[in-house]
């Protein structure tokens, strides 16, 4: 629950930030409708648009969804990118919980003398399982995001293991 009560907050701000973004643009449109024209034009000419199709590309748009457009060309804020804090934390939710169900279950398999070393090496194997499946899943190379998930996996165990030492308690 901490991990999408954490991923809801980091995606509810960036949801504000866009928000926010589109409020200020919506009130540039309405006071000063001709500099937003050249504002387009002028990212549409740095796309590589000689002027005049640019300008005409730019009154178009802005003819048929004029904050549409400057969310999409201006500002990089599209539909299908936009922050969703409610999908973010259930996502987030599930995918923890199962993630740490695999080495969970795991406990049950080792005898207490190696419980800690089975638990590690199983969460290990875990993380690059589930790193090389959501890179293939992704379209990635799943190498690189299977050294990566498993690295920065050994890293955070070593980290809490540290701590937990260094506090005198079990983690």
């Amino acid at each position: 629950m901490s991990m999408a009560a954490g991923e809801y907050v980091s995606v509810s701000s960036q949801s504000d930030s866009e928000q926010a973004d589109l409020e200020v643009e919506k009130r540039e449109l309405a006071e000063q409708p001709e500099f937003e024209l050249q504002e387009l034009t002028k990212i549409y000419v740095e796309r590589g648009l000689k002027e005049d199709t640019a300008s005409e590309v730019a009154r178009q748009l802005m003819a048929y969804d004029a904050l549409g457009a400057h969310a999409r060309d201006e500002l990089g804020i599209m539909e299908i990118t936009m922050a969703r804090p409610l999908q973010a934390a259930v996502t987030s939710a599930i995918t923890f919980s199962v993630g740490a169900a695999l080495p969970l279950a795991s406990v049950v398999l080792f005898p207490p003398n190696i419980l800690i070393y089975g638990t590690v090496m199983t969460t290990l194997v875990f993380l690059a399982v589930l790193g090389a499946l959501g890179a293939v899943t992704g379209g990635a190379s799943p190498w690189k995001a299977t050294f990566r998930v498993t690295f920065w996996g050994a890293i955070a165990m070593a980290a809490t293991a540290a701590i937990g030492y260094l506090f005198g308690v079990a983690v």
